[in-house]
C-alpha cells in the first residue's frame, strides 16, 4: 500500500511537467530581422532575417534559422509567464558592450514566453558589463 502515495505522486508530478512543457509554444513560424549580429546560444549570427521554429513540441528546443539557411542554431528555452497579454509579438536581446544575446520571445496575446538559457560566454560578459536590454518586432507569426 505505500507504493500507491509513491505512484500518485510520480504520475502527478509528470503531468506538470508535461503541462510546463506544452504550455510555451510556438505554433507557427515567428520571422524578425535585425541590423545586427547576435548569438543564439553558443552560435553567432549575422545581421538578417530569421525564422523561429520550435521542431518538437514536447521539448523546450527552438530553431533559430537565418531565411536563406546558411545559419542555424538549436537554443533551449524555459517557459515564462506574464500577467497580462503581450501586446506585440518581439524578440529582446540582452547587450552588453557590443556584443547581443538572444533572450526572449513573447507572443502576441499570449500569457507566455521563451527565455533563451544563457550561455558560459554571456555569464562572462554580465560579470564585467551592464546589460542592455533592447527589443526587435517579429515580423510575423502568432
Amino acid at each position: 500500500m505505500t507504493k500507491s502515495p509513491k505512484l500518485i505522486f510520480l504520475v502527478a508530478a509528470l503531468s506538470i511537467l508535461v503541462a510546463l512543457s506544452t504550455y510555451a509554444q510556438i505554433n507557427n513560424v515567428l520571422i524578425f530581422k535585425t541590423s545586427f549580429p547576435f548569438y543564439a546560444g553558443n552560435a553567432k549570427m549575422p545581421a538578417g532575417e530569421y525564422r523561429v521554429t520550435q521542431p518538437d513540441a514536447n521539448a523546450p528546443v527552438l530553431l533559430i534559422e537565418s531565411e536563406s539557411g546558411s545559419h542555424s542554431a538549436f537554443v533551449d528555452f524555459n517557459p515564462t509567464t506574464s500577467e497580462q497579454p503581450h501586446p506585440q509579438s518581439d524578440v529582446t536581446f540582452n547587450k552588453y558592450g557590443g556584443v547581443d544575446f538572444l533572450n526572449l520571445l513573447w507572443v502576441q496575446e499570449q500569457n507566455y514566453g521563451m527565455q533563451v538559457l544563457t550561455t558560459k560566454h554571456e555569464e562572462s560578459l554580465a560579470k564585467t558589463a551592464t546589460v542592455q536590454k533592447h527589443t526587435v518586432p517579429i515580423k510575423s507569426g502568432k
